[in-house]
Parts: structure tokens; sequence; C-alpha cells
């Protein structure tokens, strides 16, 4: 405090992360800070704010939820003043408004969801309650700059209930899964087995085809085998002539001449060649008996 002619005044260092309410004779008028700010004595009154973010570390809150299930959700808030005046003029106490406004928040923001959207959702539940806590605490001068749930935990027949109900998701997951591989492996061995089948047909397919030209082409060469075969029997019974077919009826009847049986049927044809061939033979004996005169002769010489 200082005396200038008469007049005393009380200063005050205000720090660079606060900021001075002036008020005089209760009237404000207006925010100061920082450094030295001068007050008359009992006229005026300053107010100090502090700027810093501060944490609200909030115990755990009992809330339930839209399908009236009761957890304890264990959640901090960080906050700032923003505006020093809101905050000394339109709120007695703004630490404990943001707390009891951040509870009640959060109980209507978990009542609008289930117990398993709770314990899933929680970034979206903090996103919530810091848009709903931004708008409701504007008018006090504090900003809410952010909302963490720390830990959530239903009651004891609620996590025993979910447990159950996780126990048997997984296991239905996993008979789906085993399920979905044996379809599969069946899938496969059918597969499998058809390729197999196509590719065995393929190969009695081939090998038919292989046999049927193997078959044809022997045919072929049979064929012309035979062919070729009478070709040359037709050019040798050209160059026959009628004696030696004559010899082979004679050796035919010698043949049949020589077996048990007692019938013959001689063809017409015999009677035609019997002829030459008697003929032939009587030609042959003038020879032999010219040839035998012919060498008597040439020994009486």
């Amino acid at each position: 405090m200082i005396d200038l002619g008469g007049l005393m005044f009380f200063i005050s260092v205000v720090k660079q992360y606060e900021r001075a309410v002036i008020f005089r004779l209760g009237r404000y008028i207006g925010t100061k800070g920082p450094g030295l700010v001068i007050l008359i004595p009992f006229i005026d009154k300053g107010v100090r704010v502090d700027q810093r973010e501060v944490v609200l570390d909030e115990p755990a809150q009992s809330s339930i939820t839209k399908d009236n299930a009761l957890v304890d959700i264990d959640f901090v808030v960080y906050m700032r003043v923003s505006d020093p005046e809101a905050a000394v003029i339109n709120v007695n106490n703004y630490f404990r408004a943001v707390r009891n406004i951040a509870t009640t928040t959060l109980r209507s923001v978990v009542g609008d969801i289930t117990v398993e959207e709770v314990l899933s959702q929680r970034e979206s539940i903090n996103q919530r309650l810091q848009v709903k806590l931004t708008a409701e605490t504007a008018r006090w001068g504090v900003e809410v700059m952010a909302v963490e749930i720390r830990e959530i935990s239903p009651q004891i027949d609620i996590q025993n209930a979910m447990t159950r109900l996780l126990t048997a998701d997984r296991t239905k997951r996993s008979q789906i899964t085993e399920s979905e591989g044996e379809r599969q492996s069946a899938i496969n061995k059918a597969e499998g087995l058809k390729q197999a089948a196509i590719l065995e047909a393929e190969g009695e397919k081939e090998a038919a085809v292989l046999r049927a030209q193997g078959t044809r082409e022997a045919a072929i060469l049979n064929a012309e085998g035979y062919a070729i075969g009478l070709q040359r029997v037709y050019e040798t019974a050209q160059n026959v002539d009628p004696n030696t077919m004559g010899l082979q009826y004679l050796d035919m009847m010698k043949n049949l001449g020589e077996g048990a049986s007692t019938k013959w049927i001689i063809p017409m044809e015999l009677g035609s060649i019997a002829g030459p061939i008697a003929a032939a033979i009587e030609g042959f004996g003038k020879d032999t008996k010219s040839s035998d005169a012919t060498e008597s002769t040439g020994t009486i010489n």
C-alpha cells in the first residue's frame, strides 16, 4: 500500500497465467493483468482468476444404461477459464459447477446407450461428453478441453453374464470357423475328385482314340496286304497254262483217292481239262520215243 498525495493505493502483482477481475464499489470495471494492478482500498476489490488448464479428477460415478445395467465410470475433465469476467460474475464456484454438470451429463449420455456400447464405444462417449459440457459451461467462461474415461466397471452379475456371453460368442465363432473349414475342405476334395475324373476320362478318351487309330491303320495295312496278295495271285494266274491247272486237278484227285470218302463230286470243268492233259501226256510220250530212237540210231552207226 502506498500514499500518493494523501490518497492510499494498494498495488498488487498479477502473474502471467492470472487475471484480476476488478470491482469498484461492487460494480465491475474491468479485467486487468498480468503485471502491476493498483487498487483503491475499501473501494476497489480484485478477484484473481487462474487461466491455466485444470484437471478435475472425478471419482467413480454410478450410471444406469439403456438396458437397465448399473455401471461405475471413473473419468477426468480437462478445463480452463477462457473468460475471467464470466467465471467470476456468472457463477459462484465454477469448479463445483463444472464437476456437477459433468456428472449429470455423463449419466445422461450413458442412459442413452446399452452396456455393450458403453464398454465398446469409450472414445465416442468421450467426444459426446466434451461437446455437451462445452455447450453448458460456455456461459460460465469455462472451456472443456477434453474428457477421458479411465475405467468402466459393470456390476458383478453383469460381468459374469458378459463373460458367459463372450464365451458363448467365441464358441459360436469357433464352431462357425470350424464348419467353414470343413466345408472348404469338402469343396476342395470334391473339386480334386472332379478334376481327377475329368483327367481320367480325357486319358481314356485319348487312349480309345489311339486304339481306334491303331486298329484303323492295322485294318488298312491288312487290306492293302490282302489286295497286294490278290493282285500277285491274279498276276501269277495269268501266267499259268492249262497243263499246270490240270496237274493241280490230278493232284487233288490223288488226295481224294487216298481219303476214306466213297462219294466224290467232280466239277464239270474237269472234263474240259482232262483232254489237254491227255494230249500233253501223249505228246510227252512221243517225244520220249523219238529221243530213244535217235539215241539207238547213233549207236548203230
